[in-house]
């Protein structure tokens, strides 16, 4: 038996965090469960969600056989209703929540390092049924990643756990996958193979705890792929999954619902003003790196200048954004700016 149905899910409304643009600080409104500011709990309002996304994925038919979450803490909450019942109903020893990195927050490019999610040894104090495969699939390199790299990084990630599925003794149908909403639209997309030419496109839905199920259209054998090395965590291995999806392909028979939430579509996300955002700053890196390199001034200067663009940058973004209810993120350095009103939770990725 293979792989039939994979059911994807974005996170809860969660707390806030903001980052210093000039030194990659990150800081939180609220003390954060692991100690890490960029990794939030749920807000209230996002744990009332997370109960009711729990009851939405209890009565899915076919049922939950494997369930893999992001490591960050939001998503292993959102998860906690849903698996605690299951522990109810299969007992503890038959529930395990695999931890993949490689199904984690995007951050962008960025000069300095990008957050890390606590360690299994930190979130097993707060959640029960936690489980790390000895290797991860794949890890995102801590300088961070463009839109097309994300995609491929999703999609190599995809493909890992449908080969993993489909030689499971126990023969899973179906699993769920809890992530962010970045990782949940290049879920959709990595699986159809639907990769559109504007990436800000909005065709894969990820509100905050929205609901997409995915059914694979071939059992065909999977072609075998180089394994993505830890030494050079840049360079993804290729799945081919432009134009066809991962694993034969697989069509997406529900988008985004959140019909089964009390509040309905809440915190819509979509790469628009980061698709536009990271062509203008790889353009002005080229022009300074260019413009450096006949001067012959080092690396820091061209990133003080490409920082002082940022700047200007952030406050054109926070302009855009009123266009939406939905905070956005600047990814003009990679840095998670989120552009929130006073006094106010925002959910971003």
């Amino acid at each position: 038996m293979v792989l039939e149905v994979i059911y994807v899910v974005r996170h809860g409304y969660r707390s806030n965090w903001v980052v210093d643009a000039s030194t990659g600080t990150y800081s939180s409104s609220y003390p954060t469960p692991t100690g890490i500011p960029s990794d939030p709990a749920l807000a209230v309002y996002g744990v009332k969600q997370s109960q009711e996304l729990a009851s939405h994925l209890l009565a899915l038919n076919p049922p939950i056989d494997k369930i893999y979450s992001s490591p960050f803490y939001r998503c292993i909450q959102t998860l906690s209703p849903f698996t605690d019942k299951l522990v109810e109903q299969k007992g503890e020893q038959n529930v395990q929540v695999v931890l993949e990195p490689g199904l984690g927050e995007f951050y962008g490019l960025a000069r300095f390092d990008h957050p890390r999610p606590a360690t299994v040894e930190v979130l097993n104090r707060h959640f029960g049924y936690l489980a790390v495969e000895p290797e991860p699939v794949i890890v995102p390199s801590t300088k961070g990643e463009s839109i097309p790299q994300l995609h491929d990084r999703v999609a190599y990630c995809l493909h890992q756990i449908i080969r993993q599925a489909d030689s499971d003794p126990k023969g899973p149908r179906a699993l769920v996958i809890c992530t962010h909403a970045a990782s949940m639209i290049c879920i959709g997309r990595a699986l159809t193979g639907r990769m559109p030419e504007d990436e800000g496109e909005e065709d894969f839905r990820c509100f905050t705890c929205a609901f997409s199920k995915y059914v694979r259209k071939s059992t065909g054998r999977q072609d075998e792929v180089q394994a993505w090395d830890p030494q050079v965590p840049d360079s993804v291995p290729d799945v081919g999954w432009r134009g066809t999806g991962v694993a034969g392909g697989w069509e997406c028979a529900v988008n985004g619902d959140c019909s089964f939430l009390s509040g309905g579509e809440e915190r819509g996300w979509d790469f628009t003003i980061h698709a536009e955002a990271e062509a203008k700053y790889t353009a002005e890196r080229a022009a300074l790196a260019a413009k450096h390199h006949t001067d012959d001034i080092g690396a820091m200067q061209i990133d003080a200048e490409a920082a002082a663009m940022a700047a200007e940058r952030v406050a054109t973004a926070a302009q855009l954004s009123q266009r939406s209810e939905e905070p956005r993120l600047d990814l003009t350095k990679g840095l998670e700016q989120f552009l929130a009103r006073d006094g106010e939770e925002v959910d971003g990725a």
